[in-house]
């Protein structure tokens, strides 16, 4: 826990305001950062009701975030500790989520489905590239920046397995964007998991309604073990042939990332960054000597860790990302149609 006069200065940057909610152990409100125009999230947790697991799930999100630093990844900058509660200071992503915009405007179209599963593939497929498995895939957790930039949000089910062919045991997340190996009380493979969320995922972008439907849990349930689903006809048939290729009782047999990457409905587009790099960055870093005066070479030399509660290395992060974004690493991927290049922008 920081000093009180460390932790006074840390607060103060983010311009907070304690407040509680009734009821609840944990909130999330928008900030402006006092150093940078920029807002940022905040995460606020109470510390006095957090029982043993709560603490492992909060630690697990924590340092699941720390080795991540995707375009399509909310940012953790910093963590703040008080003795009564916690403040996560996490990246704003002001568009809202997948959930709520399908709910208040309808299914996607056929291009603004391409471009959001597109980058949320990405980053699945980055974090399983250095083994973190994301288990509560689902639309609340897809959140848009102002921009319509996807950042895929809440960790707080998260793992990292030693290798992607480790089994895990943990029923974890939403049950209708849930496995039907998850239903069976087995072990199962994390990787496949994520992947059967992303299925169901994309029925809800294509057609607004989700693929399983049932009154109760137990019908539910049978309706997943048993792929109970159909495809509307006016779905495109390259996407109707990616969701069944997704959804799939047998893990083995549905789609992995890759062949989702490049599948025929997916190759009109195109990403101003590379999706397929993948490399372990280890906790988020601090800046060393040779980088303090410049954040133009960000990534190009070692760098010294530096715990994520400190408020320096918060500050720090925050410009780092603001230098990353001016240099495009948020920018949304665009649709090419034969020879006209189309990009794609959301009203929020």
């Amino acid at each position: 826990i920081l000093p009180l006069n460390l932790r006074k200065i840390c607060i103060k940057l983010y311009s907070l305001v304690t407040f509680r909610l009734p009821g609840a152990t944990c909130g999330n409100r928008s900030f402006p950062n006092r150093l940078s125009s920029d807002k940022v999230a905040l995460k606020i947790l109470d510390r006095t009701r957090m029982d043993p697991q709560a603490q492992r799930l909060l630690s697990r999100e924590i340092g699941s975030m720390e080795a991540l630093q995707h375009p399509n990844v909310v940012r953790l900058y910093e963590v703040v500790e008080t003795p009564c509660r916690l403040y996560l200071v996490l990246e704003y992503a002001g568009g809202g989520d997948l959930h709520n915009r399908i709910c208040s405007e309808g299914k996607l179209c056929d291009t603004a489905c391409k471009i959001t599963f597109a980058q949320i593939l990405a980053a699945i497929k980055y974090m399983h590239g250095i083994n973190i498995i994301h288990r509560d895939l689902k639309a609340e957790n897809i959140l848009f920046t102002c921009s319509g930039c996807v950042k895929v949000a809440d960790f707080g089910f998260s793992t990292q397995v030693s290798n992607r062919s480790a089994a895990l045991d943990t029923f974890c997340g939403s049950p209708p964007y849930a496995a039907p190996e998850l239903f069976r009380d087995e072990c199962y493979l994390g990787p496949q998991v994520d992947v059967w969320a992303m299925g169901v995922l994309l029925f809800f972008m294509v057609t607004g309604t989700m693929p399983f439907r049932a009154e109760t849990m137990g019908k539910l349930r049978r309706c997943i073990m048993d792929c109970a689903y159909s495809v509307p006809p006016w779905v495109p048939g390259p996407c109707q042939r990616l969701i069944r290729g997704i959804l799939k009782a047998a893990p083995a047999e549905r789609c992995a990332v890759d062949q989702m990457l490049g599948c025929d409905w997916l190759l009109p587009v195109e990403f101003p960054w590379s999706p397929l790099a993948a490399r372990p960055l280890g906790p988020l870093r601090g800046p060393p000597e040779s980088e303090r005066g410049s954040l133009e070479d960000e990534e190009d030399e070692e760098q010294e860790e530096e715990d994520s509660r400190s408020p320096l290395t918060g500050v720090y992060r925050i410009l780092l990302h603001q230098a990353q974004k001016r240099r495009g690493c948020d920018c949304l991927p665009s649709l090419e149609n034969e020879a006209n290049l189309v990009y794609i922008s959301y009203n929020v």
